[in-house]
């Protein structure tokens, strides 16, 4: 019997080096090593733990620990991702996230659910929540919390996404006919943020208010919805875009729509003089805008740098020029404009080594043709 048990186990754990098995179903994380016995897809442990989550639909066994039936194994024979995949993400919109293993529990957890649960990729209608093209006139409305900017309550406000007007607004009262903001939808970024925001299905959005950042923070106790929201906003990008860059392609288009921070943290700065004393602050990297906050909940940034490319005379130096005091954190930075030298210290040497990696990944990056306009901008800035 131990035996038998032996030859079936081995047998769906040599599944794996069939082609799409070797990466997880839902979040593509390489070398899976658990299975959904009822759907026929291999997985990561960290996405068998949210089919927990659905478990009248899928069950989930460690392929390399648990005990397996003969009919088991030979039904995920006959599935596996490559066929899972044709079957339940037959469908899906160009524009939807489609999250990965570094991307946080809620993204993944509602691919999953939209997937196997709702099956929405199955059936166009199941997409209405998000697909601005199916919603009447690329419209959708509804309350989300959003964090006050002067006193970090989170209170009720009436959001609507216009397509048509290239607008995503809110209303501070729910009676109100003039909006409180207006966020042109060609500047929006939105991205999952729980952790930061203190909220699990934690959202911030960016947009440009007369060229400077500005971000609001908001969220839904209910998972879907919030994802709903973060994916219409995509599709909104992705219609805008296909006008504004009609000779574009799907790929550069895709690349545009939303944007996950290249690295977020605290570093200690100091003021242009390079005299005054170094004070803490946490600092974003969003694509070239280098920006710090006095609270990483902070509605507008202290400050914003523009980080061109090598070939335009900017650099990143580990360490501080000589003779520079007041810092408390040992491990210095030293990013070269054409400007002038910003300089700011970390407080361990990974946390440095980070930096510097995240910073030259945009400076050995070519600059675009309109990226120029916006290095122009922060060079005249007032």
């Amino acid at each position: 019997m131990a035996s038998d048990q032996h030859k079936i186990r081995e047998r769906v754990k040599q599944l794996l080096e069939k082609p799409g098995n070797g990466n997880c179903a839902d979040c593509g994380a390489a070398d899976p090593e658990w299975a959904s016995y009822t759907l026929g897809v291999f997985m990561c442990l960290s996405c068998s733990g949210l089919h927990k989550n659905i478990a009248q639909i899928s069950k989930v066994k460690s392929v390399l620990l648990d005990p397996w039936s003969s009919s088991e194994a030979e039904f995920m024979e006959s599935v596996g991702n490559n066929a899972a995949k044709a079957k339940y993400e037959k469908i899906v919109p160009a524009f939807y996230y489609t999250p990965t293993h570094k991307d946080c529990t809620l993204l993944r957890e509602q691919w999953i659910r939209a997937k196997y649960e709702r099956k929405e990729f199955q059936c166009v209608k199941r997409q209405e929540p998000y697909s601005a093209g199916t919603l009447v006139a690329g419209y959708r409305e509804g309350f989300l919390w959003k964090r006050g900017r002067d006193n970090g309550q989170f209170l009720s406000r009436k959001f609507i996404l216009s397509e048509r007007e290239g607008v995503l607004k809110y209303f501070n009262k729910h009676d109100a006919r003039e909006p409180k903001a207006i966020l042109k939808i060609n500047t929006v970024n939105a991205t999952f943020q729980p952790t930061k925001i203190g909220v699990n299905n934690g959202l911030q959005i960016t947009y440009l208010k007369d060229n400077s950042t500005r971000n609001i923070f908001i969220y839904q106790e209910d998972g879907k919805e919030m994802v709903d929201w973060f994916n219409a906003i995509r599709a909104a990008r992705y219609h805008y875009l296909e006008v504004a860059f009609p000779g574009a392609s799907k790929s550069e288009l895709l690349q545009k729509l939303t944007r996950n921070y290249i690295k977020e943290g605290y570093m200690e700065k100091t003021g242009p003089k390079h005299t005054e004393g170094f004070k803490k602050r946490w600092f974003t990297m969003d694509d070239r805008r280098l920006m710090y906050f006095k609270d990483p909940l902070d509605a507008y940034a202290r400050g914003e740098v523009f980080i061109g490319s090598r070939e335009n005379s900017y650099s990143v130096l580990p360490g501080l020029p000589p003779n520079i005091q007041g810092y408390h954190w040992q491990f210095g930075i030293t990013i070269v404009t054409p400007d002038r030298k910003f300089l700011c210290a970390c407080e361990t040497e990974e946390d440095q080594k980070d930096w510097i990696a995240a910073f030259q990944t945009v400076i050995n990056r070519p600059m675009q043709p309109q990226e120029y306009a916006v290095e122009a901008y922060f060079k005249h800035k007032p």
